[in-house]
């Protein structure tokens, strides 16, 4: 499997700063759009460490639940989240099929 180079992690970051207000992408969505369909997971470890200006409390898991290992855990995800005015429930979902943002240009 190749790695996760620099321009990956580029691409990554330009995407994710394109995600709109209220709208949401997963990991796997953006590992594809990037050019790495595999690499759902290092798209969770370039977020989990990428740029802090960036909104990547709008990158959820494919099924919608908010990240395990966002800094501040799950609860600080839904505040972050919740400022978007997206609604989230008792098990830390969004309405993935609702919210989903696939962009028209990278």
């Amino acid at each position: 499997m190749p790695i996760v180079d620099s321009e990956f992690k580029l691409k990554v970051f330009r995407c994710v700063e394109k995600i709109p207000q209220g709208r949401v992408m997963t990991y796997g969505q953006l590992a594809a759009l990037c050019g790495a369909a595999w690499a759902a997971w290092e798209v969770g470890q370039i977020a989990h460490f990428g740029p802090t200006e960036l909104p990547w409390h709008r990158v959820v898991s494919k099924k919608g639940y908010l990240a395990n290992g966002y800094p501040g855990g799950k609860e600080h995800h839904k505040k972050m989240i919740e400022v978007d005015g997206i609604v989230v429930d008792s098990k830390y979902r969004i309405d993935i099929d609702r919210l989903l943002w696939f962009p028209k240009n990278l």
